[in-house]
């Protein structure tokens, strides 16, 4: 993959966040849990808290661990990926959630995008844009492959737009939410979104309100995609 929705900071993008992301990693295969634990275990800023091998075990993680990042497979045996999220709704501080599989985008991605799933990753991810996506999630960023954007589109319910279309739906914003939009589609945090514009961290939460009301976008991931498909990241 050539290119990602997550960009990260001006600057030196490979430096690492300060803190220790701790993450949480659940797939009902053994083989592909211990792929991407260790692929994680060897960022210095990335530590695998714990593994789980269903949704049930996922949310005992979340109940039990201080989790930043839960990495999360779909299709599981019992309480499968989607019926976690419903449950996570409930928690009061849940972790940033990334869906990884190995199917491309679907109705059951969407719906995992529109129940709060952070963004949304093949398991055949490169390395490199694994442990990215895992740093800009745990910092409040959107992370979504690009070459999925046009197929999850077209199965997100609250914008069946084409170009045209997602483009006209952002020329109703005023300058300064498609300024705010534009950054959202980049990936950037509420944080790293008030430094670009220096602006207060509470004016940006405003501004992300804002935007998702007149849009109708579910989330920021669902605002990063219309952002995407308007063309504002070209």
């Amino acid at each position: 993959m050539s290119t990602q929705t997550d960009r990260e900071p001006a600057g030196d993008d490979t430096a690492p966040p300060v803190a220790t992301v701790r993450v949480g990693v659940v797939d009902d295969e053994p083989m592909a849990r211990a792929f991407v634990s260790r692929i994680l275990a060897s960022a210095p800023d990335i530590e695998v808290v714990a593994e789980a091998a269903d949704g049930a075990g996922a949310l005992e993680l979340v109940r039990t661990q201080s989790l930043n990042v839960l990495l999360l497979d779909l299709r599981m045996p019992g309480m499968d990926g989607i019926d976690t999220l419903r449950e996570l709704r409930r928690s009061p501080h849940p972790p940033a959630v990334v869906v990884l599989t190995t199917f491309h985008a679907d109705e059951a991605v969407a719906t995992a995008l529109n129940l709060g799933a952070t963004g949304f990753l093949l398991k055949h991810t490169d390395p490199d844009e694994l442990v990215r996506a895992v740093r800009v999630a745990s910092r409040g960023g959107s992370v979504l492959d690009p070459s999925l954007t046009r197929e999850l589109m077209g199965h997100l319910a609250t914008h069946h737009l084409d170009r045209l279309g997602a483009a006209a739906e952002v020329a109703r914003l005023s300058n300064r939410l498609r300024d705010v939009l534009r950054l959202i589609g980049a990936g950037r945090s509420n944080a790293e979104i008030a430094e670009d514009l220096r602006l207060s961290e509470s004016t940006v939460r405003g501004y992300v309100s804002e935007i998702l009301a007149a849009t109708g976008c579910a989330n920021r991931v669902t605002a990063a995609v219309l952002a995407q498909r308007a063309g504002l990241l070209d």
